[in-house]
Protein backbone atom coordinates (compact mmCIF):
# COMPACT_ATOMS: atom_id res chain seq x y z
CA UNK A 1 0.00 0.00 0.00
CA UNK A 2 1.15 3.58 -0.84
CA UNK A 3 2.42 6.07 1.93
CA UNK A 4 2.14 9.02 -0.53
CA UNK A 5 -1.32 11.74 0.11
CA UNK A 6 -1.70 14.78 -1.56
CA UNK A 7 -2.85 18.22 0.23
CA UNK A 8 -3.61 21.83 -0.97
CA UNK A 9 -3.73 25.24 0.82
CA UNK A 10 -4.96 28.07 -0.64
CA UNK A 11 -4.05 31.83 0.14
CA UNK A 12 -6.07 35.24 -1.05
CA UNK A 13 -3.19 37.53 -1.24
CA UNK A 14 -5.16 40.58 -2.39
CA UNK A 15 -6.78 40.00 1.08
CA UNK A 16 -3.25 38.41 2.82
CA UNK A 17 -5.82 35.72 4.23
CA UNK A 18 -6.44 32.39 3.69
CA UNK A 19 -9.12 31.65 1.53
CA UNK A 20 -11.54 29.44 3.69
CA UNK A 21 -14.90 28.28 2.00
CA UNK A 22 -13.21 27.80 -1.37
CA UNK A 23 -14.57 24.50 -3.42
CA UNK A 24 -11.99 21.67 -4.35
CA UNK A 25 -12.83 19.12 -6.61
CA UNK A 26 -10.10 16.48 -7.63
CA UNK A 27 -10.53 14.32 -10.53
CA UNK A 28 -8.36 10.96 -11.93
CA UNK A 29 -7.56 11.61 -15.73
CA UNK A 30 -7.44 8.91 -18.17
CA UNK A 31 -6.73 9.88 -21.56
CA UNK A 32 -9.64 12.37 -21.96
CA UNK A 33 -11.60 10.64 -18.99
CA UNK A 34 -11.93 12.10 -15.49
CA UNK A 35 -12.88 10.44 -12.87
CA UNK A 36 -14.59 12.71 -9.88
CA UNK A 37 -13.00 11.12 -6.53
CA UNK A 38 -13.98 13.95 -3.86
CA UNK A 39 -15.13 17.54 -3.67
CA UNK A 40 -13.74 19.60 -0.35
CA UNK A 41 -14.37 22.64 0.87
CA UNK A 42 -11.38 24.93 2.48
CA UNK A 43 -11.29 25.44 6.62
CA UNK A 44 -10.69 29.31 7.98
CA UNK A 45 -6.74 27.99 7.27
CA UNK A 46 -7.57 27.23 3.66
CA UNK A 47 -6.59 23.73 3.82
CA UNK A 48 -9.03 21.14 3.86
CA UNK A 49 -9.78 19.27 7.11
CA UNK A 50 -8.05 15.82 6.05
CA UNK A 51 -5.69 15.10 2.68
CA UNK A 52 -7.62 15.73 -0.20
CA UNK A 53 -6.43 12.11 -1.50
CA UNK A 54 -5.53 9.98 1.42
CA UNK A 55 -2.91 7.32 1.36
CA UNK A 56 -5.55 4.35 1.45
CA UNK A 57 -6.39 6.31 -2.33
CA UNK A 58 -2.72 7.19 -3.87
CA UNK A 59 -2.14 5.73 -7.07
CA UNK A 60 0.28 7.20 -9.24
CA UNK A 61 -1.37 8.71 -12.47
CA UNK A 62 -2.52 12.21 -13.64
CA UNK A 63 -4.79 13.80 -11.20
CA UNK A 64 -7.05 17.43 -12.08
CA UNK A 65 -7.93 19.87 -8.70
CA UNK A 66 -10.55 22.30 -10.22
CA UNK A 67 -10.98 25.19 -7.68
CA UNK A 68 -13.62 27.02 -7.54
CA UNK A 69 -12.56 30.87 -7.23
CA UNK A 70 -15.73 32.66 -9.15
CA UNK A 71 -17.94 31.51 -6.13
CA UNK A 72 -14.93 32.49 -3.76
CA UNK A 73 -14.66 35.55 -4.85
CA UNK A 74 -18.14 36.42 -4.93
CA UNK A 75 -18.52 35.44 -1.35
CA UNK A 76 -15.87 37.71 0.10
CA UNK A 77 -16.96 40.81 -1.92
CA UNK A 78 -14.39 40.41 -4.55
CA UNK A 79 -14.95 43.80 -6.87
CA UNK A 80 -18.35 41.96 -9.67
CA UNK A 81 -17.10 41.78 -13.16
CA UNK A 82 -19.81 39.94 -15.39
CA UNK A 83 -18.09 37.11 -16.03
CA UNK A 84 -15.61 37.06 -13.69
CA UNK A 85 -11.82 37.10 -15.65
CA UNK A 86 -11.19 33.60 -13.13
CA UNK A 87 -13.82 31.16 -12.46
CA UNK A 88 -12.77 27.85 -12.01
CA UNK A 89 -9.20 27.20 -12.53
CA UNK A 90 -7.88 24.16 -13.11
CA UNK A 91 -4.40 22.93 -12.23
CA UNK A 92 -3.72 19.80 -13.99
CA UNK A 93 -0.52 17.06 -12.49
CA UNK A 94 1.15 13.91 -11.88
CA UNK A 95 1.68 11.97 -9.05
CA UNK A 96 5.06 9.50 -10.14
CA UNK A 97 6.38 8.31 -6.43
CA UNK A 98 3.80 6.37 -4.58
CA UNK A 99 5.55 7.28 -1.14
CA UNK A 100 5.83 11.17 -1.72
CA UNK A 101 3.91 13.94 0.24
CA UNK A 102 2.51 16.33 -2.86
CA UNK A 103 1.43 19.70 -1.93
CA UNK A 104 -0.20 21.64 -4.32
CA UNK A 105 -0.71 25.38 -2.86
CA UNK A 106 -3.03 28.03 -4.64
CA UNK A 107 -2.44 31.88 -4.35
CA UNK A 108 -5.35 33.71 -5.51
CA UNK A 109 -6.33 36.93 -6.56
CA UNK A 110 -9.14 38.44 -8.33
CA UNK A 111 -6.91 38.97 -11.51
CA UNK A 112 -4.13 35.90 -10.78
CA UNK A 113 -3.23 32.87 -9.74
CA UNK A 114 0.05 30.96 -9.16
CA UNK A 115 0.60 27.01 -7.98
CA UNK A 116 3.86 25.03 -7.22
CA UNK A 117 4.58 21.58 -6.16
CA UNK A 118 5.02 22.20 -2.37
CA UNK A 119 5.93 20.44 0.78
Amino acid sequence: MPNGFLTTHVLDTSRGLPAAGMEIALYRLNGEEREHLVTMTTNDDGRTDSPILPASDFATGQYELVFKAGAYLDAVGAPLEDPRFLSDIPIRFGISDPDSHYHVPLLISPFGYSTYRGS
